[in-house]
């Protein structure tokens, strides 16, 4: 049984929401507390390893558990790409460039396992496992990557998220009338998702005179917080409507 969500609307917004959060989140953790870089990652990859745990264990899809994953690898790719980069010094070019050719082994691993990359297909323990080793790299990288765009390349927070917004525009457009590979495209804006998520997290909490619009790490992830969780009882209710009333936006395939 697929414990994965179709791919819809819906999940593409959880998606943007939930990674927007663990920018907010991670921050709050590692620079309002003042819990630092490296004791954050600690304590938000523990809560990754024991949410997939649970999520390896269930028999089936479960709104609130799947995306307690996806938040809890969100969170914990902000604290350590947030520690490679400037507690560990690497900065956030060559940091992206380190996890892109992490999240290339990882994919490299998953094509030499023969397992399908279609993630309507993904059913068994092997082949989610590496599901979720691909999402928690992608996740370190997308923060890699917004910062990079949003400081080093000199866009800001909102020019960075106005310009990964307008290549996910692009990728949706290829998805609905190219023949490019749904696989491939799936996956470019499951990475691209964490950038657009990593500026705007950064745009909503941090000060005006830097950009932002001053609502706090706090401020941003109660807002967050609550979009999400409001997303993820819609979920709950959808379950229980009719199978044929729900329409994915489309199939991921090859």
């Amino acid at each position: 049984m697929n414990k994965l969500p179709q791919i819809t609307v819906v999940f593409w917004i959880m998606k943007i929401a939930a990674t927007t959060l663990g920018e907010t989140a991670g921050d709050l953790l590692a620079q309002t507390m003042h819990v630092g870089y490296l004791v954050s990652s600690m304590i938000l990859v523990g809560l990754f390893a024991v949410s997939l745990v649970t999520q390896l264990a269930a028999k089936t899809f479960h709104p609130a558990l799947y995306w307690t994953v996806i938040l809890s690898t969100s969170t914990a790719g902000t604290t350590m790409s947030d520690f490679m980069n400037r507690t560990a010094g690497l900065g956030y070019a060559t940091g992206a460039l380190v996890l892109i050719t992490a999240l290339a082994a990882v994919f490299w691993i998953w094509k030499l396992s023969g397992r399908s990359f279609d993630v309507t297909t993904i059913r068994t323990f092997g082949g989610e496992t590496l599901y979720w080793t691909a999402i928690l790299f992608s996740n370190t990288l997308g923060t890699s990557l917004g910062d990079f765009l949003a400081d080093d390349s000199g866009l800001g927070f909102g020019g960075s998220a106005l310009v990964v917004g307008t290549v996910l525009v692009l990728i949706a457009v290829a998805m609905r009338y190219s023949r490019v590979s749904h696989t491939l495209l799936f996956w470019m804006a499951f990475v691209l998702t964490r950038p657009l998520g990593a500026s705007a997290g950064d745009f909503f909490s941090k000060p005006v005179a830097a950009g932002g619009l001053g609502y706090g790490t706090l401020g941003a992830s109660a807002v967050l917080a609550s979009v999400l969780i409001g997303l993820i009882l819609y979920s709950y209710r959808q379950r229980r409507r009719p199978v044929d009333d729900e329409v994915p936006l489309s199939r991921v395939r090859r």
